[in-house]
């Protein structure tokens, strides 16, 4: 399973994905033994990049399992050409991906019936071209929004988000009476107060969050 913003973690996605890979296995009886999670990912990038893949395929290497179902093809990747390289390396070591959306043995498309394949390909065109359209339309919408208000807000900075003012204010308080970067994230360390994503405080975000209001020390 794959999401591929920060936002997405914690919506629907993980109970939309594994219902469908459910289904598509209980369909095909075959059991669900393991479920591997790319959080905040996105789909161009490679195998390189994602580390739940490769120990996704290192656990298959051996320990006899040989198939993977993905909600659908978009999951493994947005980019065709990603999609061919990852499936074609899988397929090189015996390992069958299977788009529970359409019930399609990937694989076996691709390197099977010249017909099959090419169907295939066309679903991976389309998954990326539907991101294209997804991007333009985006980029639009913060075009309209910048000419109409002067401004187009991409990520919130840290403070903007509910429950993030006082621990703003504590870190203003601290970089103003001189404490050092690394001291202000000790500091709030001690007091748990958390960070946006829930975890402990370092220097470097603390100098961001200090640079942004222009309080560096």
């Amino acid at each position: 399973m794959r999401c591929s913003g920060r936002s997405q973690v914690e919506g629907d996605t993980w109970d939309r994905q594994i219902t469908a890979i459910a289904s598509c296995c209980a369909g095909r009886t075959l059991s669900l033994i393991h479920e591997y999670r790319e959080e905040a990912i996105p789909g161009k990038m490679d195998e390189d990049a994602r580390p739940a893949f490769q120990q996704m395929v290192s656990d298959l290497l051996t320990n006899g399992c040989r198939t993977i179902v993905v909600e659908s093809l978009d999951r493994l990747a947005r980019q065709y050409d990603i999609q061919q390289r990852l499936t074609e390396y899988l397929a090189s070591k015996g390992i069958s991906v299977i788009s529970a959306n359409t019930n399609e043995d990937i694989t076996a498309a691709l390197m099977g019936d010249p017909m099959r394949r090419a169907m295939v390909q066309v679903q991976g065109i389309f998954a990326e071209l539907d991101k294209n359209m997804l991007i333009a339309k985006l980029r639009k919408a913060r075009e309209r929004k910048k000419q109409k208000t002067g401004k187009c807000e991409g990520r919130l900075a840290f403070g903007e988000k509910p429950g993030e003012a006082e621990i703003l204010a504590r870190i203003l308080e601290l970089s103003t009476n001189g404490m050092s970067c690394r001291r202000v994230a000790k500091t709030l360390n001690e007091m748990q107060l958390p960070t946006r994503e829930g975890g402990s405080w370092n220097s470097s975000t603390v100098a961001k969050i200090a640079a942004r209001n222009r309080l560096v020390t």
